[in-house]
């Protein structure tokens, strides 16, 4: 497929770029060659292929959910200014 220079400029005027009139033509002959190697793409045989969400066929590794430090909320709420029920209370700034 070989796109003229009223379609490059309207492409480029959708993706906001600017293209000097002087590198219309290069453009034109460069995107052309992307749209037919997507064309080439599509003419693959993709019938029998499976899809996928990942190329590797690996599970997701997680840690145990298991608690591995003690609480020290107290001790570290301690050097706090202002504590209530556990939260730091802290000046109000929006009114």
């Amino acid at each position: 497929m070989s796109l003229d220079k009223e379609q490059v400029r309207h492409i480029a005027m959708l993706a906001r770029l600017h293209v000097a009139d002087e590198e219309i033509a290069d453009t034109a002959d460069k995107l052309s060659r992307i749209v037919d190697f997507v064309d080439q793409l599509a003419k693959a045989p993709t019938d029998d292929v499976v899809p996928m969400a990942h190329p590797l066929n690996a599970a997701q590794r997680l840690r145990a959910d298991v608690v591995t430090e003690t609480d020290e909320r107290e001790r570290i709420q301690s050097n706090a200014p202002a504590v209530k029920d556990g939260l730091y209370l802290v000046p109000r700034v929006i009114e």
